[in-house]
């Protein structure tokens, strides 16, 4: 695969993302979205529910996680890709390392909540066991665009 294809594939998962950003949004949830990857084949898509489940870890990466183990009888998920919509916090950013993911891409930076690139940068730490390849900035206007508008609304 060239590089452009691999860049296409790419930006294509992030659409898939930004589509269960969207339907979260739909539902009154905080605009997140996540697919998991492993081969160029979707094994998990899902959007943030935490409202619609009454639980505050039912995040879009934990669900699309917790949905791809089941799927795979694993509780690794080595040679898979993550696609979100937003920096992983903390919480999520643990679940990623625990499930040894390969590769993260997300799209906006999160200043306050993300532990990617921001506050406590979790994959940095001496204590994480896994660190995946970060790539962010991929559908980062759109997705940042998403949370202003869900946001602003609800001011």
């Amino acid at each position: 695969m060239s590089d452009s294809e691999a860049d296409t594939c790419q930006q294509s998962f992030m659409d898939i993302a930004l589509e269960e950003a969207e339907k979260a949004a739909a539902r009154g949830e905080v605009p997140v979205g996540a697919v998991l990857v492993r081969g160029g084949r979707v094994l998990a898509r899902d959007g943030n529910r935490t409202l619609e489940l009454n639980d505050p870890t039912a995040h879009a990466e934990v669900l699309v996680i917790r949905a791809a183990c089941a799927d795979q009888a694993s509780q690794r998920l080595p040679d898979c890709d993550l696609y979100v919509t937003l920096e992983p916090c903390p919480m999520c950013a643990g679940a990623i390392s625990f499930a040894r993911i390969r590769r993260l891409y997300y799209g906006a930076g999160d200043e306050k909540g993300g532990a990617v690139d921001h506050g406590t940068r979790f994959f940095c730490q001496p204590t994480c066991h896994h660190a995946p390849e970060v790539y962010s900035g991929f559908g980062e206007t759109r997705a940042a665009d998403l949370l202003k508008a869900f946001f602003q609304e609800r001011r």
